[in-house]
């Protein structure tokens, strides 16, 4: 029976069953209401594709049914999230990953077989993608961290590398990418040092909102909408993240007091990025919800 309850848990679920598509719902279920990881692997196989590669607006704000990176990087952080990140169903997406690669051996953003399909403005499609840490970084790290071994990752895991090392301006979406790869990368003292480096570098260019109440002093990024900003939860998800050493105690709290209030009073989670469809607004929310549910559960938070 569904909760019908005032927490915010009980206020998320009817948010979720009202709203969210049969994947996040399963999900949802998965995470708080001891659903079965095989009934989320089952709703992510519906974007499968026969390359390999997840399609079919699994990210939102690309839709069509053709394969992209970012909607393979997504299938790959469901079956991270349910313990699936194994075995032939990751053979075949880093035979994928190969396919698509880019003469570096890494992942370029965008492929340009999504022309002709609806796609965010802010997401430019071209007809030679560079690879980039942005689609990269992620997957590589993700796929690390469960000591996945394919030869895709020996040249993608360079990339990764030579891009954090070089990186001295940054916005925050770049900055999650190289943390993600850093989070699971197998050389972990290089990976603390290069992520010692990268939390200099969010403190002094202002990347983290660290006063929540002063939120309007800090900067937002080119190219970002109005509001579009990042606080400490964004990079810290768990406490085991590297990131957690860029943020005092107060700074880290203040941010979970921030996004605990940030549940709107039909328990959903807002998007802050820019919404250029109606759809894709409605299919991104229950996406934020549950990265917020479970980021605040993650840092100990009570959502009952």
């Amino acid at each position: 029976m569904a909760g019908t309850g005032t927490s915010p848990l009980n206020r998320a679920e009817q948010f979720i069953w009202l709203t969210a598509r049969v994947l996040e719902q399963r999900r949802f279920a998965h995470h708080f209401l001891e659903g079965s990881a095989d009934a989320v692997e089952t709703a992510l196989a519906a974007y499968l594709n026969e390359d390999g590669g997840y399609g079919h607006a699994l990210e939102p704000d690309l839709r069509g049914p053709v394969s992209q990176p970012l909607h393979t990087a997504h299938a790959l952080n469901v079956l991270d999230s349910i313990g699936r990140c194994d075995g032939l169903r990751v053979e075949r997406i880093c035979r994928f990953l190969t396919e698509v690669s880019t003469k570096e051996g890494a992942l370029p953003a965008l492929l340009p077989t999504q022309r002709g399909y609806p796609a965010a403005p802010f997401i430019p499609i071209v007809d030679d993608p560079p690879a980039e840490l942005l689609a990269t970084g992620p997957v590589v790290g993700l796929l690390h961290r469960n000591a996945v071994w394919h030869a895709w990752l020996f040249r993608a895991t360079d990339f990764c590398w030579a891009a954090v090392d070089a990186l001295d301006r940054s916005h925050p979406y770049e900055i999650e990418a190289a943390l993600a790869f850093l989070d699971g990368a197998p050389d972990r003292s290089r990976a603390e040092a290069a992520a010692d480096r990268l939390g200099r570098l969010v403190r002094d260019q202002r990347l983290a909102v660290l006063d929540p109440q002063r939120r309007a002093e800090y900067p937002v990024a080119a190219g970002y909408a109005p509001g579009e900003q990042h606080f400490p939860y964004d990079y810290a998800r768990t406490p085991d993240s590297l990131a957690r050493h860029w943020f005092t105690d107060e700074e880290l709290s203040r941010s979970l007091d921030h996004l605990a209030a940030e549940q709107q009073p039909d328990g959903g989670w807002p998007v802050d990025w820019r919404q250029w469809a109606p759809g894709t607004a409605l299919e991104g929310r229950p996406i934020v919800t549950l990265k917020a549910l479970l980021t605040l559960r993650a840092h100990g938070r009570s959502l009952h």
